[in-house]
């Protein structure tokens, strides 16, 4: 052989994905996806992203033989607490890769699930005061024999897909040591760049997404969406010129404006365009942020990108002006559908706002957008793309019911699109809110930034404003809850799995899922004509894709809120999922949940026909209440300031109190002596914060932590009488 052949052949191997090379993605393989029936070479298995398995040895008629095949440790290294496993599995040449918390990355046999390697980023624990809602990683990117995995503290790290070694590593942020940036979604590879966004937007941070050379790691480009101070430096590009049209010059430029990237982006290689989908406004009250009622571009949008040069093509705004957390980082799905008896190349969403749309992928024309739950905010879309507004969800001038809450009508929790039925599958969720504003907002350091607050569901009859909310109410303001939800139908929640058909906009079946938040987790769909879901309650569910009929129920003992992924090695068809409870429930776990069952911790779980009875985790033992410090340690006008600064300063983590309020970090109502003796040193002077426990002392004084501690050994003492009472 000549050796120009010889090189030929080896290139030829190269774009067929040879085994010899580890996590050999490539540019061709994937464009033919379906090619490989048996890889999973995306977070959404193709450049489709529509989570969608051409295998079909599991089918309707076989799905109840589907059983335990493998498990595999992921259980986080780090402190007393286990945090949420949100990321789906990536599965190329027999390799199964997956993210967890903090940004570890693991790579394990995806026939035995024997480990290969693990990557720690070893993060400054204190990091995970900066996240919104838990230190989580919804997944990484697997292309050219290198894994792309983004850590929490804002490292794009590019491994070895052989070893889990460190090739190169970017730091990603700006402004970081005054702004509470963090990473929490995946990077995705566009060709020859690979692509990461950033959250933070709740602590008021200024959105972006960065374009880097995915050999070397230099930085290509990076796209802000939303404006900067011009008052300080002219907008960066035409885009950011045409969005500083639309916002006032009473904009309050200090709060960062939000619009942060922390979900799933899309690659389409043959329109060579990046879809991003940006996130809510910091605050969230309009009136605070930019009280002019513009546009606010591009706040709540999707944005094509030119992976090339950074360029915006097109956007489409779903929500202007937004005021209710309502993101549009929901995945996306790239789909070609027949509409009005046209093809047409299209992109499908269903994002927080309740509305189901289908854009044009190659300019952004909408061509439809319907509700797929209950929406009170607005009563449909007009001619021009528009949401037509009711006014009934304004709560500027007083309280409001809103449908969907901030946690939407769906998630994160990715949809998936079965191409033989036709039909997408939406965790889905009915849900009110009610929302308020702050009389008074500025943007804060080291805070949640969002000048409003909200109350998730129907209010209970002995609620307590004062208690509940972690701010001041006057009196006047507090009466006007009831009012507002009495105007609604129920607020409780209503979880469901939702078949939509995205061409006629309706809906075709729904399975409940049962009357608490965060129940439903991702999906996958196959040709086996199967929907599969895990549960937060802590099964693998699988349906009929057609009718939703359930065929099968794996008892796991652990939640599964990622999506599952199908593949297949040595001719056998795998489905497996990553499990362990956490995100921005962990505060206070959901009764039926099964970390209120089961030890919560991450596990990778395969699943095969003919497999056998998955193992359950060990039981939960529930916690006692230690004897708390005596009453003169504390006085009632300290305790009752300390409750106050209590929910505004620690019940983003520490929501829980006794064993009907379950949490999965350390519940500070239930502590050891030994605990309170250093409380200050914890609180203020950080002593615990490579554990997770950050200082406050950038927020809080040492009254504040007396006062703190003053509430929590008030409580401490009610439920140790309580504890005592019962026993026999």
């Amino acid at each position: 052989m000549s050796r120009r052949h010889a090189v030929l052949v080896v290139a030829l191997l190269a774009g067929c994905g040879s085994p010899s090379v580890p996590g050999n993605v490539t540019l061709d393989r994937w464009r033919s996806g379906d090619a490989e029936p048996g890889q999973w070479l995306g977070l959404g298995r193709t450049y489709r992203a529509d989570r969608f398995s051409p295998l079909v040895a599991l089918s309707d008629t076989n799905a109840n033989r589907l059983g335990f095949a493998w498990e595999s440790d992921a259980r986080s290294r780090r402190g007393r607490v286990e945090h949420g496993q949100e990321a789906t599995p990536i599965v190329v040449d027999g390799v199964l890769y997956v993210s967890g918390p903090w940004g570890t990355a693991i790579a394990v046999d995806a026939k035995t699930g024997r480990q290969i390697w693990r990557y720690d980023p070893e993060v400054d624990g204190s990091y995970g005061r900066r996240a919104c809602c838990d230190v989580v990683s919804r997944g990484l990117s697997v292309w050219g024999g290198r894994v792309y995995v983004a850590t929490l503290d804002g490292w794009l790290v590019a491994l070895d897909a052989a070893t889990g070694t460190e090739v190169w590593k970017v730091d990603t942020f700006e402004d970081r040591d005054t702004r509470f940036y963090t990473i929490t979604g995946p990077p995705i590879v566009a060709k020859d760049v690979v692509v990461v966004g950033n959250s933070g937007a709740e602590f008021g941070v200024r959105g972006y997404i960065t374009g880097y050379d995915r050999a070397t790691g230099a930085r290509k480009w990076r796209f802000y969406t939303v404006p900067g101070d011009p008052a300080k430096a002219p907008p960066e590009n035409d885009a950011m010129k045409r969005a500083l049209e639309t916002w006032g010059p009473k904009t309050d430029w200090a709060s960062g404006l939000g619009g942060t990237v922390w979900g799933e982006m899309n690659y389409d290689p043959e329109l060579n365009l990046l879809y991003v989908g940006t996130g809510n406004s910091t605050p969230y009250a309009g009136w605070h942020r930019d009280p002019s009622g513009g546009d606010n571009l591009y706040l709540v949008s999707i944005l094509a990108i030119n992976p090339d040069d950074g360029q915006l093509r097109w956007h489409y705004q779903q929500v202007p002006w937004e005021i209710w957390d309502y993101t549009a980082t929901m995945n996306m799905i790239l789909a070609d559908l027949t509409i009005d008896g046209r093809p047409r190349q299209v992109l499908m969403q269903a994002p927080k706002n309740g509305f189901f749309y289908v854009l044009d992928r190659a300019t952004g024309e909408l061509i439809s957008a319907k509700p797929y739950v209950y929406v009170n905010w607005a009563s449909g879309v007009d001619s021009t793309g528009r949401p037509i507004l009711t006014g009934k969800a304004n709560y500027r001038d007083r309280p409001a019911a809103v449908f969907p809450t901030q946690a939407g009508g769906h998630n994160w929790q990715p949809m998936a699109f079965n191409r033989q039925t036709g039909l997408v599958y939406i965790p889905a969720r009915e849900q009110g809110m009610i929302m308020f504003t702050e009389r008074e907002y500025r943007w804060l350091p080291g805070d949640v930034n969002m000048g409003s607050g909200a109350i998730f569901g129907d209010l209970p009859k002995d609620f307590k404003p004062s208690q509940e909310l972690p701010m001041q109410v006057p009196p006047e303001l507090a009466r006007q809850f009831a009012d507002a939800a009495r105007a609604e139908p129920s607020m409780a929640t209503r979880e469901f799995l939702l078949a939509w058909d995205p061409i006629a906009q309706r809906e075709r079946w729904r399975v409940p899922l049962g009357a608490t938040e965060m129940m439903g987790g991702g999906v996958l769909t196959t040709a086996g004509n199967l929907v599969i879901q895990g549960t937060a309650a802590g099964q693998l569910v699988v349906y009929r894709a057609d009718t939703g009929e359930k065929l099968h129920e794996i008892d796991v003992g652990t939640a599964i809120i990622g999506a599952p992924v199908s593949y297949e090695v040595d001719g056998v068809q795998y489905v497996a999922a990553v499990a362990g409870f956490g995100g921005a429930l962990n505060p206070a776990l959901a009764p039926g949940t099964a970390a209120t069952r089961y030890a919560n911790y991450g596990r990778i779980l395969a699943f095969a026909l003919g497999g056998g009875v998955a193992p359950l985790p060990p039981k939960r033992t529930p916690q006692p209440v230690p004897e708390p410090p005596p009453a003169e340690w504390y006085r009632e006008t300290e305790a009752a300031r300390g409750a106050g600064l209590f929910a505004q300063r620690c019940a983003r983590c520490h929501g829980g109190r006794g064993e009907a309020q379950l949490s999965a970090y350390p519940d500070l109502h239930r502590l050891p002596a030994a605990t309170h003796a250093i409380f200050d040193s914890i609180v203020l002077g950080g002593k615990l914060a490579p554990s997770g426990m950050a200082s406050f002392a950038d927020v809080l004084t040492p009254a504040d932590s007396r006062a703190i501690q003053a509430y929590l050994i008030r409580e401490q003492r009610v439920l140790f009488a309580e504890s005592a009472a019962t026993k026999p």
